[in-house]
């Protein structure tokens, strides 16, 4: 009976270890988890954060005894410090520091992310935190509960700096945001970014863009944050969240092969460069179905779709990872931003002749009570309509999420953007139009691309 040992059991662990049981009830499995929660969601952090959770056990996908009766044996509050690739064992210290080796005959790393450190003066103050673990969730909560701040600064404007502006708010603090770019929400284009950026005002976030944090200091019962162009501001609680950056120590200890952003490199059946040694995850490089090629891009929808196809490899399978398209949503106070693909600058830098357009729609028909607008960013190849992506903002209401699954499926199988307005998509009056938003957007785009042509051509 072979023995498949697993080093973390988040999204991509466990669903490598519940397909290689699925598919080979012998195998035996061993996982190896850092802390005491095992497949819990550090997606939903923010929502336990914010009081919409009130019980962090809701945030665990399944149980530890759902788990062991799996048939997955759990080390829980176990590290693994180092891997002999020739032995074939794992050196692991559990939480008395006992050390012991546990021997495999094939070996999956889903070591997952980190929080990205910024080098700014004062991170390790009290009332200072990054969010990306149970445990330090815990002890935000802790401090919110215990301290009562009434004031809260969050550094960054991405993904989960919003969602933290979002919750925070909630629990009644004042917030306010500080972004180091020209507009929050880098991961769409600037014109939507705005959009976000006036909702957050809206809902009483103060908001500041272009300002690099340099320190973090105490200043009398507050914390005081300092950075570029003279600004200051004062809060009693700072939320440091910058991004995340692989964990891939222990591969790189081993010898196995680097790529985009330090993320240990796989092939599509998630093979390192190491013999018998599997990644899958926030630790590795995503293969990009537009692009063709790595890139890193880490997404909890991934990690659970990487995971599984290490988990069939390691006993025997064929199966090849299908690839990403970057797909997210996320939600801020009463929006939806969502985005596929590539955006204008990305497919221009990858070789494609992007044209992209944006437009307003109505959710569904005017006359029916309640349609709300949706803006639409939509980009194509211009030489051969080939959509390449899309982005999208409007209100929770008005089916953003499921909008931008529709396109993601359309980029998923290469499609146009004349196809996609052939789609033969639902309609009724209170959900839509005859022409849905999407079609209406790739119509508009169609009608661009001619008007570009026929003017190209007169030129010429």
């Amino acid at each position: 009976m072979s023995h498949l040992v697993i080093v973390g059991g988040s999204d991509a662990g466990i669903s490598a270890a519940l397909r290689a049981r699925e598919l080979d009830t012998r195998v035996q499995i061993t996982m190896i988890v850092e802390d005491a929660f095992p497949n819990y969601s550090i997606c939903g952090l923010p929502f336990y954060l914010s009081g919409e959770v009130p019980d962090y056990h809701q945030l665990a996908h399944r149980t530890r005894e759902e788990i062991t009766g799996a048939g997955i044996d759990l080390l829980l509050d176990h590290t693994a410090q180092a891997i002999g690739p020739e032995a074939h064992h794992v050196t692991v210290v559990d939480g008395a520091k006992q050390t012991q080796q546990i021997a495999y005959d094939r070996l999956i790393l889903a070591t997952g992310a980190k929080s990205r450190r910024p080098l700014i003066g004062g991170m390790d103050l009290p009332g200072v935190f990054p969010l990306h673990t149970m445990e330090s969730s815990f002890q935000m909560q802790h401090y919110l509960q215990a301290s009562s701040p009434r004031s809260a600064l969050i550094i960054g404007g991405g993904y989960i700096g919003l969602e933290m502006a979002d919750a925070l708010t909630r629990r009644g603090l004042s917030v306010t945001l500080i972004e180091h770019g020209a507009s929050v929400l880098k991961t769409v284009d600037p014109s939507l970014g705005t959009l976000v950026q006036a909702e957050l005002w809206r809902q009483g976030v103060a908001v500041h863009t272009g300002i690099q944090v340099q320190q973090i200091a105490t200043q009398q019962e507050h914390l005081c944050v300092s950075g570029t162009g003279g600004f200051e501001a004062h809060a009693d609680i700072v939320l440091v969240a910058v991004g995340v950056e692989p964990r891939a120590e222990l591969a790189q200890a081993i010898g196995a092969e680097l790529g985009t952003q330090g993320a240990v490199r796989v092939s599509r059946t998630m093979a390192t460069s190491v013999p018998d040694v599997f990644a899958a995850g926030d630790c590795v490089e995503t293969w990009h179905r537009v692009l063709q090629g790595p890139t890193y891009l880490p997404l909890g929808t991934t990690a659970h779709k990487q995971g599984r196809i290490a988990g069939e490899t390691v006993v025997g399978g064929e199966r090849l990872f299908a690839g990403t398209l970057g797909t997210q949503v996320v939600k801020v106070f009463d929006l939806a931003i969502a985005r596929t693909g590539l955006r204008e600058h990305e497919a221009r830098a990858a070789g494609f002749d992007p044209l992209t357009i944006e437009g307003t729609y109505l959710d569904h028909k005017v006359y029916y009570p309640g349609a709300q607008t949706v803006h639409l960013r939509l980009t194509a190849d211009r030489r051969t309509g080939r959509l390449l992506g899309a982005q999208m903002v409007g209100s929770v209401q008005t089916e953003v999420a499921k909008r931008i699954d529709t396109l993601a499926t359309a980029l998923f199988h290469t499609m146009t953007v004349e196809a996609l307005s052939d789609l033969d998509l639902s309609y009724t009056p209170p959900l839509g139009s005859p022409w849905d938003l999407m079609q209406m957007c790739a119509q508009q785009w169609s009608q661009t691309n001619v008007h570009r042509e026929q003017q190209t051509e007169r030129r010429a």
